[in-house]
């Protein structure tokens, strides 16, 4: 019978929940799917016997009625080391998470390391899976955003997308960050002022190259992969092509942190011989030695304005402005 108790899970049913409350089942699932249309008492008793009973909605039940999945997923487009070495992305998704709390969706980690994953995460991401998707790191030329739009799933992205293509976003002011922190160097004395920025096609990385070009020119720039062998690579590269460098821009505090090793190991110090800037302000930052000179990045900020955006996207609300450009300011320590 179907008001029997679920005799393979042991859950108690809706029909359970609404003989409990006095209620007919209607009323039960117009409260657990958030209709307006129950009165104050009818609904308060409907809770009462929810947390009586310890009820859980049947979200695939429900979907099928809503058309909702109460769920949203985090796509992060960057291989594992780098999700992992790279304190931003954990900054992200845990701003999205407490967000997220008390809405009733759940939050789906999907990371994109290989061709491969990207067309399976491509077949999946559908309205029949996620009602939402926040998407970050992605490359310059990944349509992913643009695709999922056209099935009607909202999106909303961290970093600008490549010129001419609208697009929901929220960023941090990466190149006015870079600009800052290069100005910096300069304004101390040096002269010789090289970069280190991730690879070509990031969009952040992007930002910041140009912001360190904005005052210096064409300047020396190696590129390295988030992680540590990228970053001390790229030092010792730039120490090749110009020994006497005397001052660093990092386009990462990651990346900053493996360049003082690299600086540290050639004899060099810092900052009397050798200036150095990271990007982020993350708790790396404050634990090296010396400690970073850093452009802090609202990495929570960044999260909660793109999940605050999708809910919105998601529930039918305007969103107001679609483009969200957060303020960075620098943080002097010990390095510069």
């Amino acid at each position: 019978m179907t008001t029997e108790r679920n005799r393979s899970t042991g859950r108690p049913t809706l029909e359970e929940v609404a003989e409990r409350a006095g209620v007919g089942r209607g009323t039960v699932s117009r409260v657990v799917n958030g209709s307006s249309q129950v009165s104050p008492q009818a609904r308060m008793a409907v809770q009462q016997a929810i947390e009586e009973l310890s009820y859980v909605p049947n979200r695939a039940a429900r979907a099928l009625v809503t058309s909702r999945t109460d769920s949203v997923a985090l796509v992060v487009s960057q291989a594992g080391e780098g999700f992992f070495a790279e304190p931003f992305f954990g900054r992200v998704t845990q701003a999205v998470s407490e967000t997220l709390a008390g809405t009733g969706l759940q939050q789906l980690l999907v990371i994109v390391q290989s061709r491969q994953e990207r067309r399976l995460v491509d077949e999946y991401l559908t309205r029949q899976h996620i009602d939402g998707a926040l998407l970050l790191s992605l490359r310059g030329n990944d349509t992913l955003q643009a695709e999922l739009e056209e099935r009607g799933v909202p999106t909303v992205r961290a970093g600008r997308p490549a010129r001419g293509q609208p697009a929901c976003f929220v960023d941090a002011d990466d190149r006015g960050g870079a600009q800052e922190a290069v100005s910096h160097l300069v304004e101390r004395g040096r002269r010789r002022v090289v970069a280190i920025v991730g690879p070509h096609d990031a969009a952040a990385g992007a930002a910041r190259l140009a912001g360190y070009r904005d005052v210096v020119g064409a300047g020396l720039v190696a590129y390295g992969d988030v992680g540590e062998d990228g970053g001390a690579a790229a030092m010792r590269e730039l120490l090749d092509r110009q020994p006497d460098l005397d001052a660093v821009f990092a386009a990462s505090d990651s990346l900053a942190a493996t360049a003082l090793r690299v600086l540290e190991d050639a004899g060099r110090r810092v900052p009397d011989d050798v200036a150095i800037v990271g990007f982020g302000d993350s708790i790396l930052a404050r634990h090296t030695r010396p400690a970073l000179t850093t452009v802090h990045q609202p990495v929570e900020a960044v999260g909660r304005e793109m999940t605050r955006l999708l809910l919105a996207r998601i529930h039918g609300e305007p969103v107001g402005r679609a483009e969200v450009v957060l303020d960075t300011r620098l943080v002097v320590r010990e390095s510069s």
